[in-house]
């Protein structure tokens, strides 16, 4: 049984992560947060089916496909900055730390530019309203998890933070599975919470340096099982690796 979120108002959004370290958005919600209409952002999803094979699983799976590409979020503002590797140190992923991973980028057409630019500077001012105005070095990741396999792990790492500012999770689509239950925890204590993103552009925020999540295996309901999601995260200072 899938265990609905509790959705925040977009008014609440930067008290309630400020207080406790996550908040949970609905799509009517992320309509509003970015300024973007529900067929400006469906236009968007058809790019999840052009998505490469992650060759840099080290646990031998091929469940995950993805691309990546890298944003600076800047006087109201979004440029696409140089392809880049990403990288995390070994204390933020103990799976993949430390390598230079590089993954095929985002295909972004011209009609499309206007809908990321909100997506981004959306989330962009949000933060702000958190850590002041400042640049924001956002990396995208567009995640498709498979069950062709049997099983797909969204989180191989297992729990954990990214080792950035903040985390936006946009749940996508779920076809033909059963899982995925997000886990928020704590980071510095016992309290956490379990629930089910199904909604097309629901979004879970993070404040990275306060909680630690994670999302449990997938498996196949029926034919070509899969769960698509967007991960945006935020840094200040510069992208990590740099």
């Amino acid at each position: 049984m899938l265990v609905a979120p509790g959705y925040t108002e977009v008014a609440q959004l930067a008290a309630v992560l400020g207080a406790r370290g996550y908040a949970i958005v609905s799509p009517a919600g992320v309509r509003e947060l970015t300024g973007c209409g529900p067929g400006e952002l469906d236009a968007l999803l058809p790019a999840w089916d052009h998505l490469a094979l992650d060759t840099y699983l080290r646990d031998g799976g091929k469940y995950r496909r993805r691309r990546h590409s890298c944003f600076v979020v800047q006087d109201g503002g979004v440029v696409q900055a140089p392809h880049r590797a990403h990288w995390q140190p070994v204390e933020y992923n103990a799976l993949h730390g430390g390598l230079r991973r590089w993954f095929e980028p985002m295909l972004v057409t011209g009609g499309e530019r206007p809908a990321w630019t909100r997506i981004f500077g959306g989330l962009g001012r949000l933060f702000s309203q958190l850590r002041g105005v400042q640049p924001w070095y956002v990396e995208a990741h567009q995640f498709r998890i498979e069950t062709t396999g049997g099983i797909g792990r969204p989180t191989p790492e297992g729990a954990h933070r990214d080792g950035v500012d903040f985390v936006g999770v946009f749940l996508l689509a779920r076809h033909d599975i059963k899982g995925g239950e997000t886990r928020v925890f704590d980071a510095h204590g016992p309290a956490g919470e379990r629930f089910t993103l199904s909604e097309p552009w629901s979004l879970l925020l993070l404040d990275d340096a306060r909680v630690i999540h994670e999302t449990t295996p997938i498996q196949p309901t029926g034919p070509a099982g899969h769960r698509d999601t967007l991960v945006l995260t935020y840094r200040a200072g510069g992208f990590q690796g740099d």
